[in-house]
């Protein structure tokens, strides 16, 4: 793979720390969830970056269906949920759900093209496999 852009993101103290990401304004505080055992105190978490690309990037996704597809869609947006837990092997695993909306489409064709977002969007093919992802497609 011919890498184009690559980012570099430096932590320090793990969840419970800091992380800045180099050539960007992002330099976040941490901070565990209370549901994982932590103090509550405000920060940023690992899901909540996660969730903020993945979105980020399946909407840029879906953008491109309409392109190639020649598919007039005036506004999208993705909401992307991500949850953490224990799996069977006793680590942690992640799941994922994202919902698209789309507007000036058809529900039909709104779920294909989500369906042919997931196959172009980098998150989605780094992660498939490996985690579970809901998809759904809504339209305005």
């Amino acid at each position: 793979m011919k890498i184009l852009y690559q980012a570099k993101a430096i932590s320090h103290g793990g969840r419970d720390g800091k992380v800045r990401v180099e050539n960007s304004p992002l330099d976040l505080e941490l901070a565990v969830p209370k549901e994982m055992g932590g103090s509550g105190k405000a920060g940023a978490n690992p899901e909540q970056l996660f969730a903020a690309g993945y979105a980020a990037c399946f909407e840029n996704a879906i953008l491109h269906v309409a392109r190639v597809q020649k598919i007039n869609v005036p506004a999208t947006s993705v909401t992307a949920e991500v949850g953490i837990g224990r799996n069977q092997a006793g680590g942690y695993s992640l799941a994922v759900s994202l919902t698209a909306t789309l507007s000036g489409v058809d529900q039909a064709t709104a779920e294909s093209m989500v369906q042919e977002a997931h196959q172009v969007c980098p998150y989605s093919n780094a992660i498939r496999g490996n985690v579970e992802v809901t998809l759904a497609a809504r339209t305005e």
